[in-house]
């Protein structure tokens, strides 16, 4: 066995790099097969130095992607690499998708590889841009926390704050348990993004039951090296991006660094202050990263990570449509609830220059206007050690992290009026420790294994939050409050005063939530090598889950009018007096009750007692105290949600046979589980099921044309057991609270019974033509509920009489596409002397799909492609490039997301040119 000391010093492998690799391909990553197991750390910073290797004897070759080393040679010799005009074989693919290095052909698993040189190439840091370079995964559209991974068209429903993602991320061996980690950053100075799908586990980590996204950053190295790019482009558009890294004590302590600035406005302007733009750029980031390696027994690895808080306009990238004037059953749409009724009001036509027509409704002027959007503000920190023992029949490795984030939201009801201060604001404080120990025994023999406990501590602290403004009341009133109150002076002061400055922490969808979250896992997955060609993969994971959720809505600030206050609520107090609807005082008031209600009549009508008022005077008063109380809505104290206990298990089963070395079959059954979620709706407890997947995957991984031709493909068929989504449940709080005879109903996170995806993927990569390499990958898909009887009435069906929830079974599942499909092309070929021109372009695919999650009939977004090019010309050493890229190249208008009276535009077309470079 090679000792971890000859590692270092030694290069016994033929050299053979792949020109261009694949343009990022989702077949090629930048790791060697060795026979031993070395830390990835290790790996990494020898990569590194055999990259210069290769730099060094074959300048033109290093332009391309880092190389693939073969099976070890005898001779400990570096051989010249081809020139760049002749095609290539491939090279021995590896992935680290099991937690090890591995050729791709091996892995029996559905497994996409994009390399970091692509997304350099293309400037693609975001996780959309990620993504959509691997086949059958998607973005689905939203905000920095609102926003999620889908794999096989399941994914995008649910997003609580309790809720664990379907899709996991994990960076550089850290697991990111909350969706919002995944949206809020650039991946910068990446090595390879891998996407594996189906239910994970039973190797590492968290446990995921649809996927899990596995990013590696490029890590420290024994040999100095830096790198640098700046990019100007259209709206202001400012990029840098540095990454240096090297020894501070040679063979003993190395280190990499890495810094990203973003600055750019957004493509749509707030009419109302226009240096608020939507989704403009303002984001910092940085790395560094050490590396200890003080004998060959053991190393280290310490990363810090921070992106300092921050700005971004996300919320409001809307543009309104007009709203359908008959519901689906072909009944009026009164409009009562619509911003072209309240806009009439005199209170707001007043303002001259907004109309309903001309501004609100802004498809042509592509532009917002209202007063109170403020940018998102995002930021987190992260630090982890990774530890590494490498002994001689096994490794042992562990993983200490912490990572948190934070989320503050203030947004607006999309005018320039002041009804909203913060409507539906959020303020989120989120904080994860973890820890993870794995051994892992040496390759070769009859058996070889991995085994662990993963760890993890989730501490979330959200907070719902609403305030008002002094147009809130003429907002909200309904047709008859608005004309009784707008009649004289002293009636338009209660309308103002009815809402005005009031503020709530609220219930929507669940008000404060405390969520704490503590999971303990023991997993194992072994190889067992029966004969040469046959593999059988097993492993087993078991998961306690103890989850537990405290929430209240309560009034934070009542504002300029506390003497309009209900009595109770709820059995909260709230100390205001009690009237009938008609204003009257009622018998049961105390005498402090009397001397509020007659400050009332003193404040808004100059009179002493409020039995001087008249009837139409106390109607007034009526009306503005039932505005309130209408938007105060749902009140609980502090309560404690029932907790979610359960030990989850997960497991494997995969027999893999080589045909020979070009040609593997394989079959899979996974099965795997996600954790329920405590939460309350409306102030009750409302525990949501844990869902279970199980996974049927049978496939091919073949080399084609002296292995110029790599083709993986597989059939896949999951089978989904209580969903988590957005269902339509019992609202028991407002049933008990009208107590009238009627049931009422609400939208809350709960399951869905049956959901089955199923389908064919495919990844390929050709590599056969001179200077050019070429990457594709698609997959047919049919999501859909198999079993869905309690769906959310889209809007269309908000008729009288319409039923409270509606049967959705057999339909496809919101988000998923049928079809999807990826290209990239890369061109590189040598000019003049020691010049190379480059030139590439991804296009992503996707057919129809619905992007309402109540599966609207207006919600349908038509099928459309986006380019990305890119094309530049640099020296062949790579010390020096200039390239141009164009993002949406052909100017893709499909929207992003659409209902039945507005929709999210696509981002246009971005032109940029990067200038980049090595020192």
């Amino acid at each position: 066995m090679t000792t971890q000391a000859q590692y270092r010093t030694a290069l016994p492998f033929r050299l053979s790099p792949v020109a261009a690799t694949l343009a990022g391909a989702a077949m090629l990553a930048s790791a060697p097969l060795y026979a031993a197991e070395p830390t990835v750390a290790e790996l990494q910073a020898e990569i590194a130095r055999l990259k210069q290797v290769i730099a060094a004897q074959n300048p033109s070759a290093a332009q391309g992607a880092p190389a693939a080393v073969a099976a070890p040679a005898p001779a400990a010799v570096a051989q010249p690499a081809p020139a760049a005009e002749e095609s290539e074989t491939l090279g021995e693919v590896t992935v680290r998708s099991r937690n090890r290095l591995e050729r791709l052909q091996d892995v029996p698993l559905s497994v996409s590889v994009v390399t970091g040189k692509e997304l350099d190439r293309l400037q693609a840091t975001d996780i959309k841009s990620l993504t959509q370079r691997a086949a059958n995964v998607s973005w689905n559209q939203g905000n920095q926390r609102t926003a999620s991974l889908a794999i096989r068209g399941v994914g995008k429903q649910g997003q609580t704050e309790a809720q664990d993602p379907s899709v996991g991320l994990i960076v550089d061996g850290v697991n990111y348990a909350y969706n919002a980690l995944s949206s809020s950053f650039d991946f910068t100075d990446v090595d390879a993004v891998e996407v594996t799908r189906g239910p994970q586990g039973t190797l590492l980590g968290k446990n995921t039951s649809v996927g899990v996204v596995n990013v590696t950053t490029r890590r420290p190295s024994f040999t100095p090296d830096a790198s640098w790019s700046l990019t100007i482009g259209q709206q202001d558009t400012v990029q840098g991006r540095f990454a240096a890294g090297g020894p501070i004590v040679d063979g003993l302590l190395a280190y990499r660094a890495n810094l990203s600035v973003s600055k750019g406005e957004g493509d749509i302007k707030n009419a109302y202050n226009k240096d608020i733009t939507y989704t403009n750029k303002d984001r910092v980031s940085g790395r560094l990263q050490f590396l200890l390696t003080p004998d060959s027994s053991f190393s280290a690895r310490v990363a810090l990570d921070a992106q300092p808080r921050a700005g971004e306009t996300y919320n409001a990238r809307t543009i309104n449509t007009p709203t359908p004037a008959v519901y689906a059953n072909g009944s009026v749409n009164t409009l009562a609830t619509d911003p072209a009724v309240r806009l009439a009001r005199r209170w707001f036509t007043q303002q001259t220059g907004y109309t309903y027509q001309d501004n609100f409704l802004n498809e042509k002027t592509h532009q917002v206007n209202n007063d109170n959007q403020r940018p998102l503000v995002t930021g987190s920190n992260g630090a982890a050690a990774e530890l590494n023992w490498y002994l001689d029949k096994f490794n042992i490795t562990s993983i200490t992290a912490y990572k948190d984030y934070h989320f503050n939201a203030t947004n607006d009801e999309g005018t320039p009026f002041d009804v909203h201060r913060n409507s539906g604001g959020f303020w989120n404080d989120y904080r994860q420790a973890t820890q993870e120990l794995r051994i892992s025994s040496q390759p070769g023999g009859f058996v070889d294994y991995q085994a662990g406990v993963f760890l993890m501590k989730v501490d979330n602290q959200a907070d719902y939050r609403r305030e008002w403004g002094n147009d809130a009341g003429a907002w909200y009133a309904n047709a008859a409050q608005y004309n009784r109150l707008d009649a004289n002076a002293a009636g338009r002061y209660l309308l103002q005063n009815s809402l005005d400055r009031l503020q709530m922490s609220f219930n929507s969808p669940a008000g404060t939530q405390d969520i704490r979250n503590k999971s303990a896992a023991i997993f194992a997955q072994a190889n067992w090598h029966l004969s040469d060609p046959l593999t059988v993969t097993t492993g087993l994971r078991f998961t306690r889950e103890d989850r537990r959720n405290k929430g209240s809505t309560l009034v934070n600030n009542n504002g300029n009018a506390p003497e309009l206050n209900p009595v109770a609520v709820n059995g909260v107090a709230f100390g205001g007096f009690a009237s009938a609807a008609n204003g009257s005082l009622l018998a049961s008031n105390s005498a402090a009750q009397i001397a509020l209600a007659n400050s009332v009549a003193s404040k808004y009508f100059g009179v002493a007692q409020y039995s001087a008022l008249t009837a139409a005077q106390q109607q007034q008063v009526a009306d503005a105290k039932a505005i309130r109380a209408s938007q105060i809505g749902v009140i609980f104290a502090p309560t404690e949600a029932e907790p979610f206990k359960d030990t989850l298990p997960a497991f494997v089963i995969s027999p893999s046979y080589k045909f020979n070395k070009d040609l593997t079959a394989y079959a899979s059954w996974q099965y795997g589980e996600k954790a329920g979620i405590s939460q309350l709706t409306n102030g009750v407890s409302n525990l949501v099921r844990k869902e279970k997947t199980n996974a049927l995957e049978t496939g091919i991984k073949s080399a084609l044309l002296d292995r110029k031709l790599l083709i993986n493909a597989n059939l896949f068929l999951m089978n989904i057991k209580d969903y988590q989504q957005a269902v339509r449940v019992l609202d028991v709080y407002t049933t008990n609270l009208n107590n009238d005879g009627q049931l009422y109903y609400t939208t809350a996170t709960g399951n869905a019974p049956k959901v089955q995806a199923k389908g064919l993927e495919f990844d390929g990569a050709y590599s056969g033509i001179a200077n050019t390499t070429l990457r594709f990958s698609g997959a047919y898909t049919d999501a859909r509920y198999k079993d869905f009887k309690q769906s959310a009435q889209p809007v269309e069906n908000g008729y009288a009489g319409a039923a409270p929830y509606r049967d959705v079974t057999g339909q496809a599942l919101p988000g998923a596409s049928k079809f999807t499909f990826n290209v990239g092309v890369d061109y590189q070929k040598p000019v003049f002397t020691d010049k190379a021109f480059h030139a590439s372009f991804n296009t992503a695919y996707n057919s129809r799909y619905n992007a309402d999650n109540t599966l609207s009939s207006y919600g349908w977004v038509g099928g459309s492609a986006i380019t990305d090019l890119s094309v530049g010309l640099g020296t062949r050493s790579g010390s020096f490039d200039v390239s141009v890229i164009v993002k949406n190249a052909f100017q893709n208008d499909a929207p992003l997301t659409k209902t039945w009276n507005s929709y999210t535009p696509a981002v246009p077309r971005w032109i940029g040119l990067v200038v980049s470079g090595k020192l």
